[in-house]
This record gives C-alpha cells, structure tokens and sequence, in this order.
C-alpha cells in the first residue's frame, strides 16, 4: 500500500544560511493490513517521514508511492491539492500528540464532523461517537466542552478517537500514546488491534517499544536503515 524509495529530507534554515539534512536513505514498503513500527533515537527523523507520507513535507529526493482507493497507485507529492485533501479526509487518518481543532466546536462535535466527512448520516454518526468516546474514557461531562479547556492526555485521545472512528484504510501514528497512562494505553492498544482486523495499514512511531509487542509485523529502524519482520 505504501512505498518509500530513497528517501531524504532536508530543511533550511534561512536565517543561519544553513541546509540540514533531517533523514535519508529511508527505503521500505508496507503491505495492506501490515503494521510497520518505526523506532530509531530522537531526533533520528522518524516523525519527518509521517509527516512526508501525510503529504505535510514533501521530500528532497524519492519518492513517496500510496496504492489508493479514490485514484490508483499516487505519487503523494505529485497530485493536487485538491486529491491530497480528499486522501487525507476518505482514506489516510493522521494522529499525532499534538491536537488541532477549529475554535468553539465541542469534542462530540469534532468526532461526528469526522464521520460526516466520510459521508455518514448525522444520526449513525452521533451513536458512533459516543460509543467511541466512552471507550476513550472521554467523560459525557466534557462533550459539549471545548477541547482547549483539556488536558494533554484527554486531547491525545480526543485526537486518536477522532482518527479511528473513521476506519481509514491507511492510520499514521506519531507516538498516540507518549501521555497516556497505562490503562489509556491498554485502550489503544485494544482500537488498533480491531483495526487491524479490520483492515487497516498502520505506521506507527512508539517510544514505548513493548507496546508494540505483537502488534507489529515490521519494524523498520532508523539506526541501521533495515526492515525486520515480526511474528505476530
């Protein structure tokens, strides 16, 4: 489904003159319905490729191939705007630690809106997200509340159900669990092993290595720029 072949990005930095390469030599490929886990140290480019595939970087030199639903096999730098867009809202989800909403919408609100996207009706939509609340520890208290009031471990799970709930066929996770506690994490774990199940290729960054423990069935390290297959 996914296909990264010999990638690097650099960035520059105008105002020191400098160009610093972040990543290079990045080959591997991912199958439908595989989990591939990137780990490497930080600052070793991990995030950068998430990024590159989600179509927020483009890279320096390679290429970034999606075998997609909506158009075929895609270069994701070389399509329009307008097809990246639709990629990210019908197929390719995104959690990262961080959660970005648009201003005065509620959490219950932003999980629904993700589903209206998806062409879901408004009622379907509505049950699934409360379902998909609850199983996040999400308080009913807090769902007509704006998420900026949150705290960093709510926002997280805000952001991861938001993603989810939508079953994209591609899920790219920019470590979803870095401020969660244990039983948070166990939630997690439980959503993406149905994922999987159902479907759904993964890319995963974890600090946290034994959550990955029968999860994944590659993991490609950024160290020694190789890919290992797991048994799972």
């Amino acid at each position: 489904m996914i296909k990264i072949n010999d990638f690097s990005k650099s960035f520059t930095i105008h105002h020191l003159n400098q160009t610093r390469e972040a990543v290079s030599g990045v080959t591997f490929d991912v199958k439908k319905g595989e989990f591939l886990g990137i780990v490497g140290e930080s600052g070793s480019g991990k995030s950068t490729i998430l990024k590159s595939i989600y179509g927020t970087y483009k890279p320096t030199t390679g290429a970034v191939t999606y075998a997609s639903e909506s158009f075929g096999d895609v270069d994701l730098h070389s399509i329009t705007d307008r097809a990246l867009i639709q990629l990210r809202t019908k197929e390719i989800g995104y959690v990262s630690q961080f959660l970005k909403v648009m201003p005065r919408t509620t959490t219950l609100e932003l999980v629904i809106n993700s589903m209206l996207e998806m062409g879901i009706d408004k009622d379907t939509a509505a049950v699934k997200a409360k379902e998909t609340l609850r199983h996040f520890d999400i308080p009913e208290a807090l769902w007509h509340n704006y998420p900026n009031t949150f705290s960093g471990g709510e926002k997280l799970r805000l952001n991861i159900a938001c993603a989810v709930v939508k079953n994209p066929r591609l899920l790219l996770l920019d470590e979803p669990t870095a401020s969660l506690d244990e039983k948070s994490k166990l939630k997690v774990r439980e959503t993406i092993s149905k994922l999987i199940d159902n479907g759904t290729t993964l890319i995963g960054i974890f600090h946290d290595l034994e959550f990955m423990d029968g999860l994944c069935t590659k993991v490609y390290d950024m160290n020694t720029k190789s890919l290992e297959e797991r048994a799972v």
